[in-house]
């Protein structure tokens, strides 16, 4: 029997609990957005979050990904892996000033030639934006190889402050310059200088100064696909906002992704959830001769998606009030426009938990080839739904194009599996209930009056349950409640 150490278990919370921080973050200064930002303003807000990203995946050319393999293949040569980690770093900063430099030459031709009709132009928050993506890259690298060297201490501590410094720097510049995205977009990027800044250091003391290109071009092709695949969930996950910039007024890309942000606590549960029986799942997998689906690890996944289920149902109820306590607070009746869009967005994240269970023998048996083709198919149905429906159904028009494009992920990451993985499972558990309930909250919320969705949104918890309470009577019998209160 393994025994698992007391120092794996600690490093592993606060593995946890060091990548909540951003979206803890996140969901911290919502208020102080909400205080200070229009929609209007939140909307253009994320077309410069989503570009400082696209800057990220750019500089860090899977770095992020491919760093944590490359350490344990030199880490026998101290030699080699100075060389390969400072060469890496100092690659990144090459790419950086190439980005800078055609920024400088196309930034403003192209946000005029995408965003002229929303007065949006590349100076000076497209430069602020670039910057903090630049400095976010460094740091991501940094965290990851913190992680593979296996130092949690100094990966909490130093996200930590880096999250802290960019919600202390964010609340400073809402209030020096109010109605302007100084305050986001420069105290992001205030906070990710300092923070890129000890990065540099810590690297250059460590590992010095090298720049061996021979070294680096040996994993170029790795890190191309791996790159590729972050390329694809960019565009999956953040491409609809410049999108729908095309189509629909600032303020109301401010409500979807404002929508969106304020349901990313769903997000950090269910990556919490997973990490915490993942490792076992992981064992129980490596065990198998004919790897395949077991009653163990359907049980960690039905518990995954049902908790999932209730989570959606919460949050449908809860969110909007919060979001009409607030719009009143700060006397910005504009963000309760945003409630409506809560229930649809929501149910998004029940795909994300069954996603979880169709794709998790990928990266347990490193079958990674046929992602690419997977996700390229989720991209092109996405932005092709996106372009189809936006004229005629507005925001809804985009959700249904992300339940379209989720859809064709769950039956593509599980067709592609099956000659690799054998797959046994309860299709009502996994598949069946939570498209009920999706479909319940859809159509309630399609055809209800406003008047009567407080009522609703009790009554798709109470539905949950009861749904929830049939599909696992069986187990529900075999729990002893008095046993469980000793």
């Amino acid at each position: 029997m393994i025994k698992i150490s007391r120092s794996f278990i600690k490093g592993s919370l606060i593995y946890t609990i060091a990548g909540a921080l951003p979206m803890a973050s996140a969901l911290l200064l919502m208020p102080f957005y909400m205080a200070s930002l229009s929609t209007a303003d939140f909307g253009v807000l994320s077309i410069f979050l989503v570009f400082s990203l696209l800057v990220q995946l750019l500089v860090t050319y899977s770095y992020d990904t491919s760093l944590y393999i490359h350490y344990h293949e030199f880490k026998s040569d101290q030699n080699k892996l100075s060389s390969f980690i400072s060469s890496a770093f100092v690659l990144m900063l090459l790419i950086a000033v190439g980005i800078a430099l055609i920024s400088l030459l196309t930034g403003d031709f192209v946000f005029n030639w995408a965003f002229s009709e929303k007065g949006i132009s590349f100076f000076p928050y497209g430069w602020v934006a670039l910057c903090g993506g630049v400095f976010q890259a460094l740091v991501k690298v940094h965290s990851n190889l913190l992680q593979s060297r296996e130092k949690p201490e100094t990966f909490l501590w130093s996200n930590l402050m880096i999250t802290l410094g960019i919600v202390v720097f964010t609340v400073a510049g809402l209030q020096l310059f109010p109605g302007t995205l100084w305050g986001p977009l420069g105290g992001r990027a205030m906070a990710l200088f300092f923070g890129a800044i000890w990065v540099l250091v810590r690297i250059a003391k460590e590992f010095g100064f090298h720049f061996n290109f021979q070294l680096l071009k040996g994993n170029f092709n790795f890190n191309f696909y791996a790159f590729a695949y972050q390329l694809q969930q960019w565009v999956i996950n953040y491409f609809d906002r410049p999108l729908m910039f095309l189509f629909l007024s600032s303020a109301m890309v401010g409500e979807y992704d404002f929508a969106i942000k304020c349901l990313i606590g769903i997000e950090f549960l269910i990556n919490g959830l997973q990490n915490s029986f993942f490792p076992k799942v992981v064992k129980e997998v490596m065990t198998q001769t004919v790897k395949g689906s077991t009653a163990t690890i359907n049980r960690y996944y039905h518990g995954l998606i049902a908790v999932t289920m209730l989570l959606v149902c919460a949050a449908i109820l809860i969110v909007p009030v919060i979001i009409e306590w607030l719009s009143d607070l700060f006397n910005k009746a504009e963000y309760k426009e945003s409630i409506e869009l809560i229930p649809y967005i929501a149910v998004l994240y029940l795909f994300r938990s069954v996603r979880l269970f169709f794709g998790y023998p990928y990266s347990i048996l490193k079958y990674t080839k046929p992602l690419p083709v997977i996700y390229f198919m989720a991209a092109l149905v996405k932005v092709g739904c996106l372009l189809l429906f936006i004229q005629q159904f507005d925001i809804k028009g985009v959700i249904m194009a992300s339940v379209l494009s989720q859809l064709i992920e769950m039956i593509m990451l599980h067709q592609f599996i099956k000659k690799h993985f054998v797959f046994e499972f309860n299709s009502f558990k996994v598949i069946w209930a939570p498209l009920l309930l999706l479909l319940i909250i859809i159509v309630f919320e399609s055809v209800l009056p406003v008047n009567w969705l407080d009522i609703t949104h009790l009554m798709y918890c109470v539905v949950c349950l009861i749904l929830l309470g049939w599909v696992y009577k069986n187990e529900l019998k075999q729990i002893n409640v008095f046993q469980l209160i000793k």
